[in-house]
Formats: C-alpha cells, structure tokens, sequence
C-alpha cells in the first residue's frame, strides 16, 4: 500500500486555468509595481507621466525620501477638494511605507469612492527602494 503525501503547497489544490486568468488579470487592473512605475516615469521624462503618483504618508515621512516625481498627499486628506486640480478621468497611483502599511489601501479606497481610477504600487518606498531606486528628499 502507497501512500501519498501532499506538499503545504499542493495541500490546496490550484485553480483551473480560466480561474487563475480571471484572478491574475485582475489583480494587474488594481496593482503596478516600482518597477513599471519606473519604467514609466523614465520613459515619460521631460514630458508629463499619464498617472500621478501619490506618496499617501505623511509630509515628514515624505520629506525624508520619496520616490521623485510624487506628490505628498496623505490618505486621511484626499477629499474631493484636494482632488480638483485633476482631470475627472485622471489615473492615480498610490503608495505608502510599504507591505506592512495599509495607508495605499486606505487611499486607493477613498479616490474609488469618488469615482477616480487609482491603483496600488505593490512594494511601496520600501519595495522602491529594494529595486535599487534612488529617492529624492526634501531639504
């Protein structure tokens, strides 16, 4: 008698392939990560990005290092009020500490709320700062 054991990994089997599409296509509708935003804001260079990218910490975090090119608006005040500069249809990425901070959550929920598209930068400054990217600070 064979008996077989499974992995922690195979313990729970895979979703079927159409699942997994579905899943994984979303996930890149929500999220980007520092490398693309990078990529993207290299690229953009001189001329103006098509997202904004907001740095949702607070104005102290923010002056110690950012990643340039963000605009310091802390998730607590993004109100439509601060909003008003930008296009309806305008896309905002957002990011914070990092994986263990919520606060691009936060933020991303509340531009949804007002009916802005936004997605998250996966990482954060720390996942920016893992990539090798320099941070621009103020003085």
């Amino acid at each position: 008698m064979t008996t077989t054991t499974s992995s922690p990994v195979s313990a729970v089997r895979a979703a079927a392939p159409v699942a997994a599409v579905a899943h994984f296509g979303s996930l890149l509708a929500f999220e980007t990560d520092c490398w693309d935003v990078h990529a993207s804001l290299s690229a953009a260079a001189p001329a103006t990005p098509d997202f904004v990218l907001l740095d949702v910490r607070s104005p102290e975090s923010f002056a110690k290092g950012h990643v340039p090119g963000a605009v310091n608006l802390p998730h607590r005040k993004i109100v439509e009020a601060t909003l008003a500069e930008y296009a309806e249809g305008t896309l905002f990425v957002v990011y914070c500490g990092g994986p263990h901070c919520n606060g691009a959550d936060k933020a991303a929920l509340r531009l949804a709320r007002l009916g802005r598209p936004v997605k998250k930068m996966i990482g954060g400054i720390e996942g920016w700062k893992d990539e090798g990217f320099s941070l621009e600070k103020n003085d």
